[in-house]
């Protein structure tokens, strides 16, 4: 949580210019004396992980009243009943405890007095008629605000004119006065008068808000302070409003989750009010480290340093619940621990915090064997079935850094891959990781080279070797950049190099057997929530760098997006993809329209092979029983005429439309390996077909 950058509040007081332009009615009435409140700091971390609402613990308020009996100035006062006498204490507890009101009562009989009661002291709940009731001030004289008069006068409830009253029933009626706020003290006087007893309650009100002093609070904005005192300059505080401000700034932090509260609050001289904000900032953050098995503390493989850098919460920061959440959620994220937490420890006597985190590493790699299936494969008996083999190794060093070696092999496809990836380069405050990747992979060239005589086949070798570059860019933003060496060329199904298919089309730009290209990449990711049903858009750029005479020069962008609309139990989803080559590039490098992750309805390609290319899809989907829900798709998409510009134009030797559309139904199944997808569909040659996949549609 970073500090204001408008005011700084220290330990030293800091003082608030009063409220000086015109206030608006009605006003915001003010609050009464608090007695400053210590807290011990293992009280104040207590209380903020166990309370359960907003309430502020309120400093003691002491004020007191006695009831006594005095005569008028009459030179022969009849003789009246001792109405007695009687003391009450308004108290407030610390932290957590409720008001208590003690009253002690003491009845002392006189012998000779009119009423003719004798023997034993009566109590309080004998009654004495009251002839007025009055609210004057300590010195028995009028008071100068007539409103204040009336706050108390309002606040009486059994003590009127005319009336029989009990020394409780005048306590009572003391206790709501002290109530309403506006007064620090009140002591109700019986005086003996012609007319009968008269009952004046001697107040003192508060003093006039004039000024703020807020020490302590580093976090809380002045704007906050302002907003919660404006309107009262010049008005008579009010202890209620005291409650009210004080619960409103306990709540800011609460819903902050920031370890900060009022602990005290008073009145100095001059209608000065002095509030006091306890934080407990961050003293030292450590790590602990866990064994998986027994959960005791032991020796772990991960760098300290590699692990508190991912931390947004820093030394002197005051201490936010929320942040340390996301700090555990951005640690888990790693990939290389199973369990963290973070435990909060009051740092000796200073008010501050220390914070441990505790780990539990996972096993740094091992080997690991799968399988799969590929888009580009649609016949034979084995038709797409990929098997994987893979190491990985999550903490190379202790430092989080990936390295992934993997062999995916088909029956056509092959694909030889080693990643190793730095996730956060040392030294870098942006976050920056780093891709070094080498690759040889085969894949086949239906998607644009398909319908070769006797069901033939053609295969596509690539060797690429890279580095990228990727850092966050702004909140759901990512960015990637990079350079990429790639050497592609064709074989057919004996392993032989060829530059032309059976349509005499060429299958490399330069007429080689093989085409090489330096490519400059660059990407850029918004991503929602990360849901399949939220907001997506990646755009990504290849350029091709012709550094060597022979090597291509071509440029390729394509943009992908998606937006999600929830509507009652189902989920519509809108997608639209697009985009275009410039230059010169090998043909098996087209974008090919149709298939599972195209245009359904069609087999992989079918639709075109183009330079340009906008497919777009409609879904909406539902739940059905379980795991499994249905779907209802439609998919529309066209080379926007490109075909006949692609080298050798192969989609038009094989015939393919250059647009289509397809719609259908199908289930999809929340598996362990990802959503399982089967789908029927019908396209515009009224032509039906099953599609069967792992994973959303791109």
């Amino acid at each position: 949580m970073s500090k204001n950058d408008d005011v700084s509040f220290t330990s030293s007081s800091l003082r608030t210019p009063p409220f000086l332009h015109h206030q608006t009615k009605p006003s915001l009435p003010l609050f009464s004396q608090l007695a400053k409140t210590k807290l011990t700091f293992a009280n104040f971390l207590d209380s903020l992980l166990t309370r359960p609402s907003t309430r502020t613990p309120n400093s003691p308020l002491l004020c007191s009243a006695s009831l006594s009996l005095s005569h008028s100035s009459c030179s022969d006062p009849k003789p009246l009943p001792i109405l007695g006498s009687a003391s009450l204490s308004l108290s407030q507890s610390q932290l957590g405890e409720s008001n208590q009101l003690d009253s002690v009562v003491s009845a002392q009989q006189k012998s000779g007095g009119a009423s003719g009661v004798h023997g034993s002291g009566r109590n309080d709940e004998e009654r004495v008629l009251i002839s007025e009731v009055l609210v004057k001030n300590k010195d028995g004289e009028e008071l100068e605000r007539k409103d204040l008069e009336g706050e108390a006068l309002a606040a009486l409830k059994a003590c009127r004119a005319n009336s029989a009253l009990t020394v409780r029933e005048v306590q009572e009626d003391v206790h709501r006065i002290i109530s309403s706020g506006y007064f620090s003290s009140c002591m109700p006087v019986a005086v003996d008068t012609r007319d009968g007893i008269q009952l004046v309650f001697q107040v003192e009100p508060n003093q006039e808000f004039h000024g703020l002093v807020c020490e302590g609070a580093s976090v809380l904005p002045t704007k906050f302070i302002q907003d919660a005192f404006r309107g009262g300059y010049g008005k008579v505080v009010n202890i209620k409003h005291l409650d009210a401000v004080i619960n409103s700034i306990n709540g800011w932090y609460m819903e902050r989750g920031l370890f900060g509260m009022v602990s005290n609050a008073e009145i100095l001289s001059g209608g000065i009010i002095r509030l006091q904000v306890a934080e407990a900032e961050v003293n030292d953050i450590s790590i602990c480290f866990l064994d998986r098995k027994t959960g005791e503390p032991t020796k772990g493989k991960t760098k300290p340093e590699t692990i508190l850098r991912q931390l947004t919460t820093k030394k002197g920061q005051v201490y936010s619940m929320l942040q340390g959440k996301r700090d555990v959620d951005t640690v888990l994220t790693m990939g290389i621990m199973e369990d963290v937490s973070f435990i909060p420890q009051p740092a000796g006597d200073t008010g501050k915090v220390d914070l441990i985190m505790n780990v539990v590493e996972r096993p740094n790699g091992g080997f690991s064997a799968g399988g799969g299936i590929s888009s580009g494969i649609t016949s034979g008996p084995l038709s797409g079935l990929i098997g994987s083999f893979a190491y990985s190794h999550r903490n190379v060093f202790g430092r989080n850094r990936k390295l992934n070696i993997s062999l995916e092999r088909g029956q056509i496809d092959s694909i030889f891959r080693v990643n190793y990836t730095d996730p956060w380069i040392e030294g870098d405050d942006k976050r920056t990781s780093r891709t070094i990747m080498v690759q040889n992979s085969r894949t086949p060239g239906n998607l644009v080279h398909s319908n070769q005589p006797g069901n033939s086949s053609l295969t596509i070798g690539r060797v690429t070797a890279g580095l990228e570059f990727s850092r966050p860019l702004r909140p759901k933003w990512s960015g990637t950049g990079g350079v990429i060496f790639q050497h592609a060329g064709v074989r057919d199904e004996n392993g032989n190099p060829i530059i032309k298919d059976h349509y005499s089309s060429p299958l490399t730009a330069s007429g080689k057997t093989h085409d090489d290209m330096l490519l400059a990449k660059f990407e850029s990711v918004y991503t929602g929530s990360g849901d399949h049903g939220s907001s997506m858009f990646v755009f990504n750029m290849e350029q091709g760098l012709p550094l060597w005479p022979e090597w291509l020069f071509f440029n390729r962008v394509n943009a992908r997006a998606r937006k999600g609309a929830q509507i009652g139990p189902a989920l519509c989803l809108l997608s639209l993809s697009g985009g275009h080559v410039v230059g010169n590039f090998p043909p098996h490098e087209a974008f090919a329209i149709g298939g599972t992750n195209s245009v359904r309805g069609y087999e992989e390609g079918a639709v075109s092979s183009g330079r340009s290319y906008v497919i777009g899809s409609g879904e909406i989907s539902f739940p059905m029983l379980g795991p499994v829900e249905g779907v209802i798709f439609a998919d529309y998409g066209t080379d926007l005429g490109s075909g006949p510009t692609v080298p050798g134009d192969p989609a038009g030797a094989r015939l393919k439309p250059g647009s289509g559309y397809g719609y259908g139904f199908g289930i999809r199944v929340d598996s362990a390996l990802g959503p399982l997808r089967l789908e029927y569909a019908f396209n515009d040659k009224n032509m039906k077909r099953f599609h069967f996949g792992v994973g959303h549609r791109n």
